[in-house]
C-alpha cells in the first residue's frame, strides 16, 4: 500500500519555509511523487493510506551520523532496541552506528557480521556502520569498506576502552595511505596530549575536568590531521565533535586551501556553558567537554558561516555505577552524553533564540548528515526516489524533559528537567508509522542495516 502524506507546511529541499504539498510514497517505501498543494484526502482510493499533518510541519527524518549503541558486548549500557527507539522518539530515521564501545569494535569484517547479526529485528530506525582503524588492522580496511561500512573512525588519544586503543601519526598516516583511493572517509577523534598522563584525582568540580581537557588538545590533533591529509589529500578527512573554538582558523584556512575536510558537532557543545554547570554532576561529563558560553557562540557562526557542517548528537551512554552519581565525581565517571530523542528540540529552542531558521537546522541534521555518512542517494531530503521517512512535528508545543519520558537504556541525561519547545508527533520510516507521541511504538522493529 503506498502512504499519502499531505499537510500545509511541508519542507522541501531547498527551500526555506514550508509550503503546502503532498508526498506520495510508494509500497517499496520510496518517494514517487511531490506534488504543491495540500489535498483533501480521497476516501475512495482502497489503495493509499493517507497521513493529514494539517497545520503540523513535515520534515525530513534525520540523520544521526554519530550514535554509540554498544551492541554486542555492551548492550547494559545502550542497544539496538532501545537506541533506535530513542532516536525514532526524536525524529530521527537513520543512525549511524560507532566502531565502538561494542565488543568486539567493528575493526574487521568477522566483527561487522557480529554487529549485523546482533542488530537483526531489534532496529526501529534504519541502521548504517562506521568501522575502526586501530593499531594493527590496516589489512582489514579494504575488506570493510567492499561489506559497506560507510567510514572508519579513530582516536588520537586514548579512548577509554582498551579494545579500541588510539593510533600514533605514523598508523594515522599508513591508515589514510591505505583509504585515499577507496570511496569512503577517515574520522577522527581530535585531541591530542604529547604530555606526561597524569593519574586521575576524585573530584566534583566540573572546572578541574575543563582545565584536564583545555582547547589546545584540540587544536594540536586539527594541526596533525591537516600536515597529514596533505599527504593525501584525495581522502576526506572528518573531525568529530568538535567543541573548540579556538580551531576554527585552523579549519577555515585548510578548507579554503581545497582540503577535503568536513566537520560535525554536538547539540551539547550549542545547547550547554561551562558556566552553568555545577559541581558533582557527572552527567555533564564528556570529551572534549562543554566548554564557556563564549565559545558556544562562536561554534553557532561557525555553523552559520558553513565552517561547520553537520551536527550529531554522539550519544554515549553508560551504566549508572560508571556514570559516578553517588560519588558527584565528574573526573572518574565515563564521559558521554546521553541525547537521543531531544536533538531536534534542543537546536529549535536554542536555534529561536538566534532567529535560525527550522529549514537550517534540518540542512545541518538531515542532508548533511546523510551526505557526510554517504547516504546523501536516499537520506536527508523529501525528493523524489529517496526513502520515505518524515516526521509531523510542532514546533509551537513547550514540554519539559522528564526521566520517565526518555526511550533509552540508561536514563542519565543533562537534560533532565529541562524546558524545551518543539515536540515529534510521528515518525515514519519508509512510509511506516515507527512512532506516535501519544501512542507510542505500536509496530514491530522494520528498521533495516544499510
Amino acid at each position: 500500500m503506498s502512504t499519502i502524506v499531505t499537510g500545509r507546511r511541508v519542507l522541501l529541499p531547498h527551500t526555506s519555509e514550508p509550503r503546502p504539498a503532498t508526498i506520495t510514497i510508494g509500497p517499496s517505501g520510496q518517494i514517487t511523487s511531490v506534488e504543491e498543494g495540500w489535498r483533501i484526502r480521497d476516501r475512495t482510493s482502497p489503495h493509499a493510506k493517507w497521513v493529514d499533518a494539517h497545520d503540523y510541519i513535515v520534515i525530513p527524518g534525520l540523520v544521526d551520523a554519530h550514535v554509540h549503541l554498544n551492541e554486542p558486548g555492551r548492550t547494559d549500557w545502550e542497544g539496538f532496541w532501545t537506541g533506535t527507539r530513542a532516536a525514532a522518539s526524536g525524529g530521527v530515521t537513520c543512525v549511524v552506528d560507532m566502531p565502538l564501545n561494542s565488543i568486539p569494535p567493528t575493526c574487521s569484517v568477522a566483527n561487522l557480521e557480529l554487529k549485523r547479526a546482533a542488530a537483526s529485528g531489534q532496529c526501529f530506525t534504519d541502521v548504517a556502520l562506521w568501522g575502526g582503524v586501530i593499531p594493527g588492522n590496516r589489512v582489514h580496511l579494504k575488506p570493510l569498506v567492499d561489506a559497506g561500512v560507510k567510514g572508519f573512525k579513530c582516536f588520537l588519544i586514548d579512548s577509554g576502552v582498551e579494545e579500541f586503543p588510539c593510533v600514533s601519526e605514523a598508523e594515522a598516516q599508513a591508515a589514510m595511505e591505505t583509504l585515499q583511493d577507496l570511496p569512503t572517509v577517515l574520522l577522527f577523534h581530535a585531541e591530542f596530549d604529547s604530555s606526561t598522563p597524569q593519574l586521575t584525582q576524585l573530584s566534583t568540580s566540573y572546572n578541574a575536568f575543563l582545565e584536564s581537557r583545555p582547547q589546545r588538545l584540540e587544536t594540536d590533533a586539527i594541526t596533525l590531521i591537516i600536515k597529514l591529509q596533505r599527504l593525501c589529500p584525495s581522502l576526506r578527512c572528518h573531525i568529530v565533535h568538535l567543541s573548540a573554538a579556538s580551531a576554527l582558523p585552523l579549519i577555515r584556512a585548510a578548507k579554503s586551501s581545497g582540503l577535503r575536510l568536513t566537520v560535525e558537532t554536538c547539540f551539547h557543545y550549542l545547547c550547554l556553558s561551562a558556566d552553568d554547570i555545577p559541581s558533582a554532576r557527572p552527567e555533564f561529563k564528556c570529551c572534549p567537554p562543554i566548554r564557556e558560553s563564549d565559545n558556544r557562540e562562536l561554534l553557532w557562526e561557525a555553523l552559520l558561516d558553513g565552517t561547520i557542517d553537520c551536527i550529531v548528537s554522539d550519544h554515549s551512554p553508560c551504566i549508572t555505577e560508571l556514570k559516578k552519581m553517588d560519588e558527584g565525581d565528574i573526573m572518574g565517571a565515563w564521559g558521554g552524553i546521553s541525547t537521543l530523542g531531544l536533538g531536534l528540540s534542543l537546536l529549535w529552542t536554542e536555534g529561536s533564540k538566534r532567529g535560525v531558521s527550522l529549514a537550517r537546522i534540518l540542512e545541518w541534521t538531515s542532508m548533511k548528515t546523510a551526505e557526510h555518512a554517504r547516504l546523501n542517494d536516499r537520506k536527508g531530503q523529501l525528493k523524489v526516489g529517496f526513502d520515505g521517512d518524515f516526521v509531523i512535528w510542532d514546533p509551537n508545543v513547550e514540554f519539559t524533559v522528564t526521566e520517565e519520558a526518555l526511550q533509552f537504556k540508561n536514563k542519565l541525561s543533562p537534560y533532565v528537567g529541562m524546558k524545551l519547545r518543539g515536540q515529534v508527533k510521528q515518525t515514519y520510516v519508509r512510509g511506516s508509522l515507527v512512532y506516535d507521541h501519544d501512542a507510542g511504538f505500536e509496530n514491530a522493529p522494520s528498521g533495516c542495516l544499510l
